[in-house]
């Protein structure tokens, strides 16, 4: 720059300033884009602009319609509030998530309004026109996304029956039958690993009110995923694999270019204490992301690419002269076995015992007292300092005979309390086994303090139930039954528990149904194992967090947490984009951070994510980076 001496001072050349402050606000211009390069990705100018930086000049447009259906509301009798109640249910379990909407009326979808939003909601909608009926269509054909509940459309503009071919030909299904009033509320089991059930216990059951006549579908077109189920595998009676293929309540899949989700209740209905609450809103959520095309996390449930698990037991308590015909059949399956043990057979039969510990894992039969009622009212189950000595005693027999050692233990009498599971912790168990059905078929991780046991429940009919109460002598037809509880477990991404008996199944007639059901399952792809190794699959599972969230348009960050106390290993996360994506890369802003494994089909909207080993207190960010599908 020219600069000359004068006798007031110096003068600058302003072009040659002009042109430096210029290259330096260029070159600050390129410093920021980097660095929103490396936070958002690939980005476009909406994802640097504050979400509500045109709310300054006004509010920002909701992305979501809620449709206040004018022409249901006519069916009702006058002053009822049916639709409004529903109305703002939605509006605060949206706010929940940060998310606001519109209330529009039938007029505005006759006339295309809802075309300006991302997603249109129909609570509770039964009546429609044939123009709304058109225009949602169109909608989903051009991209748009529909939550729907009940029977959606099923009444004409006036108020007349049509039947249900809205939500057959829309969603892919086949009405099958409008639930009973007759019990105040029925059980609805979701199955697990899928997007909309995310972080909910495979075959959580909830339970929804029947005031308003939940619908039951079967699902027929290969677009449609059916998410949940109404059968109630406790009491009501029926083939179970056509029970539940036909008894659907959530479904959810594509129409053209657009998305659903359809609820066969109405949100207002579910009932329960705040766990039923907790995991519906986990559901809702869940689905509200699908339909939005947020990235959703869906950690495995089971090691690889197992579909569902099971464990093999068998007790001893009674006629052990049968396990002779069970050996050679575990020998030649090489099937995980594990014996629940009754001290008092181990000390009058240890030699037996003794040598049936060589061929799987033992677990200790406690007697903690009995509970003769399902209401309580006759608790006689012992006190803590009473329950801990049992566990003790009983552990110490078996492991002195057997020369192994005990991690788990069943209550002689199938039930259990608090303080069963403060004994068990203190005597070092790490599982307990309850003989009845619980609200979920997968382990339950039951957290005391800084300590924790995995709890197993019953999830099989065994062969008390099959040989004892059925009467079903014939081995044949003691298969089928068992294979509709494998197929149920299956659907639902559960733990198959089996229980079986030497007075029953292992006799010599009937033994060979142990051998159909171990090559049925592998056949299946279940995860077969010990109870130790389930249980201890299952803890670290839960252990670890997985968090997806939508950084731009083309970039999603990962973080990956393990807050517990123990090293996780070869552990898999699906990471669902809900979009079909090309060209996946996956980084980090940290050098030298350790890279995970990652698979993708091109084209394909999911991410199939490997960690080989994650520290106690590590946690780990990741960027995925994708192109997007036209």
């Amino acid at each position: 720059m020219e600069v000359v001496e004068r006798k007031y001072g110096l003068r600058v050349n302003f072009l040659l300033l002009l042109i430096g402050g210029l290259v330096m606000l260029i070159a600050s211009a390129l410093i920021f884009l980097l660095i929103i390069r490396g936070i958002f990705g690939v980005f476009e100018v909406n994802d640097i602009i504050p979400k509500n930086f045109f709310g300054l000049f006004g509010k920002p447009k909701p992305q979501v319609a809620i449709l206040h259906s004018k022409y249901t509301q006519n069916m009702l009798p006058k002053g009822n509030t049916w639709i409004l109640d529903n109305i703002n249910t939605w509006k605060k379990y949206l706010s929940n998530i940060n998310l606001s909407a519109d209330v529009i009326g039938d007029e505005d979808i006759e006339m295309g309004k809802h075309f300006d939003y991302k997603l249109l909601i129909l609570p509770g909608s039964k009546s429609l026109s044939e123009k709304e009926i058109i225009q949602i269509k169109k909608y989903l054909e051009k991209g748009g996304a529909v939550f729907a509940t009940s029977g959606t459309g099923s009444f004409s503009d006036d108020g007349k029956w049509k039947g249900w071919d809205f939500i057959n030909e829309t969603f892919g299904i086949r009405f099958t039958r409008e639930l009973s009033r007759d019990e105040s509320y029925l059980i609805h089991t979701l199955r697990g690993s899928l997007p909309l059930t995310a972080e909910i216990p495979a075959g959580f059951a909830l339970k929804v009110a029947t005031w308003d006549r939940p619908v039951a579908v079967e699902v027929l077109d290969p677009r449609t995923t059916q998410v949940s189920y109404w059968f109630n595998i406790k009491k009501d009676r029926g083939l179970v694999r056509q029970e539940i293929k036909e008894t659907a309540g959530i479904v959810y899949g594509t129409f053209g270019d657009g998305k659903f989700v359809w609820y066969g209740f109405e949100i207002n209905s579910i009932i329960g204490v705040n766990q039923e609450h907790l995991y519906f809103e986990k559901l809702f959520n869940n689905s509200i992301n699908w339909l939005l095309s947020l990235p959703v996390s869906v950690p495995k449930i089971w090691q690889s690419d197992f579909k569902a698990g099971a464990i093999f037991l068998v007790t001893l308590d009674n006629k052990l002269d049968n396990l002779d015909n069970l050996i050679p059949i575990i020998q030649k399956n090489n099937i995980p076995i594990t014996f629940l043990v009754d001290p008092q057979i181990a000390l009058s039969d240890s030699s037996r015992i003794k040598n049936i510990a060589q061929y799987g894992e033992l677990a200790a039969i406690v007697d903690i007292g009995y509970i003769n009622s399902w209401d309580d009212t006759d608790n006689k189950l012992y006190n803590q300092d009473e329950q801990t000595k049992k566990i003790k005693e009983a552990k110490e027999i078996i492991e002195k005979v057997s020369g192994k050692k005990v991690f788990g233990m069943m209550p002689k009498f199938g039930l259990f309390d608090q303080n069963t599971i403060f004994a068990a912790i203190k005597n070092n168990l790490k599982y307990l086994i309850a003989d009845s059905i619980l609200d979920r078929s997968v382990p339950n991780i039951v957290i005391k303090g800084k300590d924790k046991i995995v709890v197993f429940s019953r999830t099989a009919r065994d062969d008390y139930e099959v040989i004892r109460d059925y009467g079903l002598e014939e081995p044949a037809f003691q298969f089928y039954t068992y294979q509709e509880d494998i197929d149920r477990l299956l659907f639902e991404s559960g733990l198959l528990v089996f229980n079986f008996h030497p007075e029953y199944q292992l006799q010599s007639k009937n033994v060979n149904v142990i051998e159909q059901i171990h090559k049925d399952i592998e056949k299946k792809n279940f995860q077969i194992n010990y109870a130790s190794a389930i249980s201890n699959w299952y803890d670290r599972k839960e252990i670890v967090q997985v968090k997806a969230e939508q950084r731009g348009k083309y970039r999603i960050s990962l973080k990956i947490s393990n807050p517990g106390d123990r090293t996780i290993e070869n552990y898999k996360v699906d990471i669902d984009l809900n979009r079909k994506v090309k060209n996946v890369s996956l980084g980090s802003e940290i050098i030298g951070l350790k890279p995970v494994k990652f698979e993708h089909s091109e084209g394909s909207n999911i991410i199939y994510i490997t960690i080989d080993k994650l520290k106690p207190g590590e946690s780990r960010v990741y960027f995925l980076d994708y192109e997007v599908v036209s």
